[in-house]
């Protein structure tokens, strides 16, 4: 009887074994989704990759959430803690790593595929952190190892346990949220970078206007007295980077009609984003994976550089250049603000050019619909076009 008897230290061995092989499992996942899956095609599957990853961040959740009790409470079970972490290893783990395998930019997008394999990585470390919470001596966390009080290190097993519920929940989400959710999410952004910039190029420009009545009344300001009052830091900082620059009143280069046209066309492209979210993003929730990846993905391509008329180019890769477009038009934004702000005419002309020339590659990739056929945006974007150029 005595050589079947289990010995008290075998099941603290097997739990430390068993964690030593989780974190290795970790690693490894982790260093397999790093490297960017863009460059090669996933293999065929008819599974679907936030499906999967759904059910995996919902399955890590509740697996956590025993983990998270049973290294708190009395008696401290060690095999149950094994049972546990044995079946994260044998599924949901895995099943993360195989989801950002199978999303694939020429199906979901490159845009779905960076935000899914982000947020498997951030599940991936949550969990990494709450493995390290779990005791390996044989005794449950103490109420400071719990709650992250006293001299404890960490911010505390519970507190980790809230971080990774988070993290799957967020995970979980792009579920719902598909490849319309994330790209419209990603656009809206961008449309609200857009109007704050040309809210705050208005303000200067209105400031601008207001700078002849403040001239006329600093002329009858003695210079002495103005000497003696010190510049406040923030004066001294927008000295520094010119931002104090105003349109002259005689306007010998032609700042503020400039500016009057380049507000008029920049109020028009924000108006062109919000089209773009409505006609084109939020109907890509009706694709099914199939339509989202009939065509070409042109993977070495430049997404500025539009594919040549003629080619068939799968929806993911209309919806990651248009997308890249709208972000590189908030960066000619503001960089036209800046030159405005530099009073810098010819780079005002070249800013504006380039900034007006390329919102028409916006209109010009997303002219038909995601079948290939004319609709209402088809003639509105026409009508965009005319009018930009104005």
């Amino acid at each position: 009887m005595a050589s079947v008897t289990q010995k008290p230290e075998e099941p603290l061995l097997a739990l430390r074994s068993t964690v030593k092989t989780v974190s290795t499992l970790l690693d490894q996942l982790e260093t397999a989704i790093k490297g960017s899956p863009a460059t090669q095609k996933p293999p065929a599957s008819d599974v679907n990759a936030l499906f999967l990853a759904h059910d995996a961040a919902k399955l890590i959740r509740a697996h956590s959430t025993k983990l998270s009790l049973l290294i708190i409470n009395t008696p401290f079970t060690p095999s149950a803690i094994v049972k546990v972490l044995r079946e994260l290893a044998a599924g949901p783990l895995p099943s993360l790593g195989t989801a950002v395998e199978l999303c694939g930019a020429h199906i979901y997008s490159d845009i779905l595929q960076g935000e899914l394999q982000w947020r498997v990585r951030k599940v991936f470390s949550e969990f990494g952190v709450l493995l390290k919470e779990i005791p390996l001596d044989g005794k449950v966390l103490t109420d400071d190892q719990k709650n992250g009080t006293g001299k404890t290190v960490g911010k505390g097993s519970l507190a980790s346990t809230g971080v990774l519920w988070q993290a799957c929940d967020d995970l979980a989400e792009l579920k719902n949220l598909g490849i319309a959710g994330v790209v419209v999410r990603k656009a809206e952004q961008y449309r609200d970078t857009l109007k704050d910039a040309i809210e705050e190029l208005q303000e200067w420009g209105d400031e601008s206007g207001d700078e002849d009545e403040d001239e006329d009344e600093d002329a009858n300001t003695d210079d002495e007295a103005d000497e003696a009052i010190p510049k406040s830091a923030q004066d001294e900082i927008d000295d520094f980077f010119g931002s104090t620059m105003h349109i002259p009143s005689d306007d010998p280069n032609k700042i503020r009609p400039r500016l009057e046209l380049s507000l008029r066309r920049l109020k028009l492209i924000a108006v062109m984003f919000s089209a773009v979210i409505k006609r084109r993003f939020q109907t890509l929730s009706s694709l099914t994976l199939s339509e989202l990846s009939t065509g070409d993905y042109p993977l070495a391509q430049d997404k500025l550089t539009l594919p040549k008329p003629g080619s068939v180019i799968a929806p993911a890769y209309r919806v990651d250049a248009s997308v890249d477009i709208l972000r590189t038009l908030t960066e000619l934004a503001d960089n036209l603000a800046t030159a405005f702000y530099d009073l810098d005419a010819e780079a005002i002309d070249d800013g504006m050019d380039e900034c007006f020339s390329t919102s028409l590659k916006v209109t010009e990739l997303l002219s038909q619909d995601w079948a290939g056929k004319d609709d209402a945006f088809t003639t509105w974007a026409q009508t965009f076009k005319t009018e930009i150029k104005k």
